[in-house]
C-alpha cells in the first residue's frame, strides 16, 4: 500500500527532482545500516563469566562489592 503511493507520488515529480528523492532514500538506507551495525557491535558478552571461581570460597559477594566500589 505505501508503495504504491510513493510510487504514484514520483512519478508526478519532474526528473531532477526524482534524483533528489534517490539521493534522499539511498541516504535514509545508509543511516539505517550504519546504526544497525552499531547495535550489532554492542551486544554484552558474557566471556568474564566464571572469572572469579578461584575465589568464591574465600570471599562473599557483599565484600566483593565493597572492594569494587573503592576500585571506581
Amino acid at each position: 500500500m505505501i508503495e504504491e503511493k510513493i510510487d504514484i507520488t514520483i512519478q508526478e515529480l519532474p526528473v531532477h527532482l526524482k534524483r533528489e528523492v534517490l539521493d534522499y532514500a539511498e541516504f535514509l538506507v545508509n543511516k539505517y545500516k550504519l546504526k544497525r551495525k552499531k547495535a550489532v557491535k554492542k551486544t554484552f558478552k558474557f566471556d568474564w563469566e566464571g572469572g572469579l571461581a578461584d575465589i568464591k570460597d574465600k570471599t562473599t559477594s557483599v565484600e566483593l562489592q565493597h572492594n569494587a566500589s573503592g576500585w571506581r
